[in-house]
């Protein structure tokens, strides 16, 4: 009698089970997700449902009620609707000025650090100078002295002074996979030089570029709102920060109007919660020693405390 040997599986199905379970998305990623994406939908569907935020009433610096859920300024205005209002005006100022810092980063960062030479030289010496020039102050001097401070130039300015930190990073970055063997092959074969940046060489420097953006997004709604706060924002556009000056400006705190200035100041602390959250998590993918440390920490525990059930 013969002992037959069980043929491993081959079908398709069988092969499926045998795989390797997907890995499940970050704690931390989900709920930074979960975060923005309330306070966007928040933002670009509030707006539609309530009423004008700049109409007038007669109840001022009323408390949270059923006919206006998050109170009245000093002069009846709801709150909630300049909240929403404020929340569009937020993010529309923080994407701009992300997208802005993002493409003078790749552009200065990319094309310098692949192309080399006298033109990597003078990128690299103008982020720089870019670099050391102070940030704040230098927002300020620009908004006291324009009058008409639109939301393309506080966009501009804002993103002036946050695009050269990722753009030595993206810098670095190429430097390192230019001379890599699947680009110098493209090389060899006759690629142009976009083709290359844009084919060989960008896809792998997208985490890269996703955590800048993240940054810069983070960078600019709270400049944006340091700016308004002191009275130097974007002019006809309200944002959390304009919402915050008039909230000092009306005496809130010392009227003990608190639903006025918290709920501007607590989103602003949500989202930026919610953005470091998530560029917490694209860290951890760009760097495998941050994605593999908790399990790390977890096993070193495990052991601990073995140790201390045996002795």
């Amino acid at each position: 009698m013969t002992t037959e040997t069980a043929a491993p599986p081959t079908t398709t199905a069988a092969i499926a089970t045998t795989r390797a379970p997907r890995r499940r998305p970050a704690p931390t990623l989900v709920i930074g997700v979960g975060i923005v994406l309330v306070i966007v939908l928040f933002g670009l569907i509030g707006p539609l449902l309530v009423q004008d935020p700049l109409a007038i009433g007669n109840d001022g610096m009323q408390p949270p009620s059923a006919s206006h859920l998050l109170g009245t300024t000093q002069t009846g205005q709801d709150v909630l609707a300049q909240l929403a209002y404020a929340t569009r005006g937020s993010l529309l100022v923080g994407v701009l000025v992300a997208v802005l810092a993002l493409f003078l980063s790749a552009f200065f960062g990319i094309l310098g650090g692949y192309l080399g030479g006298w033109l990597d030289e003078g990128f690299s010496l103008f982020t720089n100078v870019v670099l050391i020039l102070p940030g704040l102050p230098l927002m300020i001097v620009i908004g006291s002295y324009v009058e008409q401070r639109g939301l393309l130039l506080i966009a501009v300015v804002l993103a002036i002074t946050s695009w050269a930190a990722s753009a030595r990073v993206l810098r670095s970055q190429t430097l390192s996979i230019r001379n890599r063997d699947y680009v110098q092959a493209a090389k060899i074969a006759g690629e142009k030089p976009w083709r290359i940046i844009s084919v060989e060489i960008l896809p792998n420097l997208l985490p890269v570029m996703s955590s800048g953006f993240v940054f810069a997004l983070i960078s600019a709604i709270l400049g944006e709102a340091g700016l308004s706060f002191i009275g130097l924002g974007v002019v006809g556009t309200q944002t959390w920060g304009s919402m915050l000056f008039y909230a000092q400006n009306g005496q809130a705190l010392t009227l003990g109007g608190w639903w006025w200035f918290v709920p501007p100041g607590f989103l602003i602390a949500a989202l930026g919660c919610g953005l470091s959250l998530i560029n917490f998590s694209i860290d951890a993918i760009i760097n495998p020693r941050l994605r593999s440390a908790p399990a790390h920490a977890r096993r070193v525990r495990r052991a601990e405390k073995k140790e201390e059930a045996a002795a």
